[in-house]
């Protein structure tokens, strides 16, 4: 979205558009995790990672109240930070590479930007 467009919906913002797509890439990327992590490791990264952009979806629906709207995007914000302490356990347990790590960790650090940009000016956002 460039500086002055409306807000249209989720799907047009860049911060959705990238938290999906990595929501994708960590679904792909646990499919070769040990299987004893299944129901702990696997399931937390899946959930946290998919929350992010879930919740860029309701928080479109709460732009008419500001507050509320804010109120949203801190919590995906809380999300995309919990997914990022799944990948640290990812990369400590040695499931992923230094590389992956150091580029999902970058890209979350990108979320989290945007993220607080849009909690910072929710004039841009909300009706």
């Amino acid at each position: 979205m460039n500086e002055g467009q409306k807000y249209g919906g989720f799907r047009d913002l860049k911060v959705y558009q990238l938290s999906f797509q990595l929501a994708l890439e960590i679904f792909d990327l646990t499919k070769s995790f040990p299987k004893e992590e299944k129901y702990s490791l696997v399931d937390q990264i899946r959930r946290s990672s998919r929350s992010v952009s879930s919740n860029i979806s309701e928080a479109r629906y709460k732009r008419k109240y500001p507050k509320a709207f804010v109120s949203k995007l801190i919590d995906v914000a809380g999300e995309a930070g919990e997914t990022e302490v799944w990948i640290e356990f990812s990369f400590n347990h040695g499931y992923i590479d230094k590389d992956k790590r150091e580029y999902l960790l970058a890209k979350y650090t990108e979320v989290g930007k945007m993220l607080n940009s849009m909690i910072n000016h929710p004039e841009k956002f909300c009706h």
